[in-house]
């Protein structure tokens, strides 16, 4: 069983429970978690909008686990397992690169989240991304 994997899967679970609890908890873990205003406002008014978009979220985040769990050995494989890491690996550490670059810009501002969002967002994502990717490595040849 690859543990960099199982960890990656364990951190996809993770941020998808954390955005459950975005959806549960409503506009003050929106704002937490540097959602932005925007979401925080629209889940104060009841708008169905930040439940729906987290929700999105949440399903890739879940079948982000899957596949992880997948890769490490602990589930059954699944169907174009490699295409699946691949394209989940590359989005975390692009997402991780990009995010610093908005953090150090003010053109996020329009984004409608702060400098701290984006640094320690891509901090995250930068972190989830070598850890896939160092699992994904590792098990390539048997994937």
């Amino acid at each position: 069983m690859n543990s960099y994997l199982l960890i990656a899967g364990t951190l996809n679970a993770l941020a998808a429970i954390l955005h459950v609890g975005c959806i549960y908890f409503g506009a003050s873990w929106y704002r937490f978690f540097g959602a932005g205003e925007q979401m925080a406002n629209l889940a104060e008014q009841g708008s169905l909008q930040p439940t729906i978009i987290t929700s999105g979220i949440v399903i890739v985040l879940l079948i982000w686990s899957l596949y992880a769990f997948s890769a490490a050995g602990l589930i059954i494989k699944l169907p174009l397992i490699r295409l699946a890491l691949v394209i989940m690996t590359s989005l975390y550490l692009l997402r991780g690169v990009v995010g610093f670059f908005l953090a150090a810009n003010s053109a996020a501002a329009p984004l409608g989240n702060s400098s701290e969002f984006w640094f320690w967002s891509s901090v995250i994502c930068l972190s989830f991304g070598i850890v896939h990717l160092i699992g994904v490595k590792q098990e390539w040849s048997s994937l």
